[in-house]
């Protein structure tokens, strides 16, 4: 959800005319893990699942405005980056693969989405949603490596393609969010926090000025500090425990935004990045989520937030330009650009809307 002319050192962050700029080569699969603000379609395959997107008015700004259980107007931010990176389609969920075994050893070796609304960090978070929790999605992914093998006939091949894939992750809000509504099992703050870090960190945004925060914890138009805190402490400690593995594991390449500090400023002076909004959200309030019968904004390009928890589709395409193209503190130690090795070119967005999905 960041600006696409957003910079700290506007030197260090060009959008280069599509004339000047080398073609993007794509990595040789894409594999994406969290929650919402990633799924694609996963819940749509969980029976039972409660936390599903497949109405409207969800995807009213998709091709032929079907709800495609995206939790967004159109595409996320997950499409988004598949739009940077080149691709001809964005990865489609894993479980569309597999209700698919006549061309899933093909698809697999090319990608997949991983990602399920209502997602978490910790096992025990999202379980009445019945979403799939992060470490059921890598034990998902860890169980693939034998279907590569049998595609690509070697496992050196294997580890080949699995050693220059790029790996996309975003979350921590579900588990964050569960813990100001109820802690439970009871904890204090330091104690939880250090529980998400020791078990996985990732990075998290404001989430105490989603317009559920705003509505929920405060009462009032204003963002809830604790939260804010807590996600601010939650990224310093990541960003910790990345430099640290990194310096052990020599190989391994990381860019980690901080979606924190880019929100802020963004919330900061709005109007200078084309929005109107950045409290309430387009479809639905604070209190409700979004379908057919909320109340529906006529014009979601002016609105941060499309849903009480999730940006619009014009807020995922800012945050994807951003990650590709900012620099440090926004993106650390390198943006997704340096990380891939290559330059990207922005076309029109006519691209959006031709983006082939799954």
């Amino acid at each position: 959800m960041f600006p696409l002319c957003f910079c700290v050192d506007c030197s260090n962050f060009v959008v280069p005319p599509a004339e000047a700029a080398a073609a993007l080569a794509a990595p040789p699969a894409v594999y994406i893990f969290g929650d919402s603000t990633l799924d694609v379609g996963t819940n749509d395959f969980i029976p039972g699942c409660l936390a599903r997107a497949d109405f409207y008015f969800n995807g009213i700004d998709f091709p032929h405005s079907r709800p495609t259980g995206r939790f967004s107007n159109g595409l996320n931010t997950a499409d988004q980056i598949a739009i940077l990176l080149r691709l001809t389609k964005s990865p489609p969920p894993f479980l569309y693969l597999v209700n698919a075994p006549s061309t899933f050893q093909e698809k697999i070796v090319q990608g997949a989405n991983y990602a399920s609304g209502g997602s978490s960090i910790l096992n025990y978070t999202g379980q009445v949603k019945r979403a799939i929790s992060l470490e059921d999605q890598i034990k998902q992914f860890s169980a693939i490596s034998s279907n590569i093998t049998n595609m690509t006939g070697s496992e050196e091949a294997t580890d080949m393609i699995l050693s220059k894939a790029f790996f996309l992750i975003s979350i921590g809000s579900n588990d964050i969010l569960e813990y100001l509504l109820n802690p439970t099992p009871p904890m204090s703050v330091l104690e939880f926090n250090a529980t998400l870090i020791s078990t996985y960190a990732f990075n998290r945004s404001p989430i105490g000025c989603t317009p559920f925060a705003r509505a929920v914890f405060t009462g009032i138009n204003s963002c809830f500090e604790p939260a804010q805190e807590l996600a601010l402490e939650f990224s310093l400690s990541m960003m910790i425990v990345l430099d640290n593995f990194s310096s052990q594991v020599q190989d391994m390449k990381y860019s980690m935004a901080n979606t924190f500090l880019m929100t802020s400023f963004f919330m900061g002076d709005m109007l200078a990045f084309g929005f109107k909004n950045i409290a309430a959200a387009c479809c639905g309030n604070g209190t409700y989520d979004c379908n057919q019968m909320a109340s529906f904004c006529l014009n979601p390009d002016e609105y941060l937030f499309w849903d009480r928890f999730h940006p619009t589709q014009r807020a995922s395409e800012l945050a994807a330009l951003t990650l590709f193209g900012a620099s440090e503190p926004l993106v650390a130690p390198m943006n997704f650009s340096r990380l891939l090795g290559v330059k990207y070119r922005i076309t029109d967005e006519s691209c959006i809307s031709t983006l082939h999905c799954f």
